[in-house]
């Protein structure tokens, strides 16, 4: 459900391996090759190596920074507990319905918010984890509607896709800040030229990564919708509608808004939904209108 979790996750350590890449490149190019950002053709190569390589990093690290950053807890699938032997033969038999190449693996962490989410490089290599809150504030059938959108994420291929449009805004992103930092650079003096177009080559990119994370976010609207649509058809509508109205009520709460002193409460789901071009950064559609979709779908319609 917490796709906005997952997102988020990706696109900073994108945005970190993308700056990291960027001060290096900027170093070597401005001070032994100053000549190269002048060759347009020479400039878009070397952009698209770049960018599509800050963002596969990311992809190949996103199921160890989740598990990192949240404390997962890999599920045992021959456990004793029933909840968690629950959990893990949820997550399987959906699997088994998306037909998955292999079982993910499942996962759970403390937390007192209603969360859930998947990530990994790869369908034969993905993690489905489930907060504590969930558990404790959801029922079985609300639950099991999580899952199945969870596990329609990892079938549709969301990551790999997300990673191939993040990787085109990367190498756009690298080949404008490049591009205005010679421009900028050129009418300075020669001795300050290099530090001048490091500078303006750091800043243009993480300006322009943040701009493009604009279409990234579109694009995760969609997706999430298609989702919400898998869940439904694994876990059946009724029980991702009442997942979904579950969140509203948990996140219609007063409590909710003080996920502000959590230091990941950026990275979560709220109800909130923001106003003005901070909207274009959403990577959730607003709850009721997934609900209303849920609602005039047609179960016969392909996921």
């Amino acid at each position: 459900m917490a796709f906005l979790k997952r997102i988020s996750l990706f696109l900073l350590t994108n945005l970190l391996v993308m700056v990291t890449i960027g001060v290096i490149w900027s170093l070597i190019s401005a001070y032994f090759l100053p000549s190269l950002n002048s060759h347009i053709a020479t400039l878009m190569l070397f952009s698209l190596v770049l960018g599509m390589t800050g963002s596969f990093v990311s992809l190949l690290l996103s199921r160890w920074m989740a598990k990192t950053m949240h404390g997962v807890q890999v599920i045992d699938p021959n456990t004793a507990q029933p909840e968690m032997r629950w959990l893990v033969s949820k997550v399987h038999e959906y699997a088994r319905q998306a037909q998955l190449p292999a079982m993910p693996e499942v996962g759970i962490y403390e937390s007192d918010d209603v969360n859930a989410f998947a990530t990994g490089p790869s369908k034969s290599r993905s993690l489905v984890a489930v907060s504590t809150g969930l558990l404790r504030r959801m029922s079985r059938e609300e639950a099991e509607g999580v899952l199945g959108h969870e596990v329609a994420h990892i079938a549709n291929g969301d990551m790999v896709t997300m990673t191939l449009i993040q990787g085109i805004v990367n190498t756009f992103a690298f080949f404008f800040s490049r591009l205005l930092a010679s421009v900028i650079a050129s009418n300075v003096e020669e001795r300050n030229r290099p530090l001048v177009q490091m500078l303006v080559t750091i800043v243009g990119d993480i300006a322009f990564t943040m701009l493009g994370s604009i279409v990234v976010a579109w694009f995760s609207r969609r997706r999430e919708f298609r989702a919400d649509r898998g869940g439904a058809q694994y876990a059946g509508r009724q029980n991702m509608i009442n997942a979904l109205r579950r969140l509203q009520s948990v996140y219609e709460r007063p409590e909710a808004e003080e996920g502000g002193r959590d230091a990941l409460a950026a990275l979560k789901i709220s109800h909130r939904e923001p106003g003005g071009l901070m909207a274009l950064f959403m990577t959730h559609p607003p709850l009721e209108v997934r609900i209303e979709a849920l609602q005039q779908m047609r179960m016969s319609a392909p996921v």
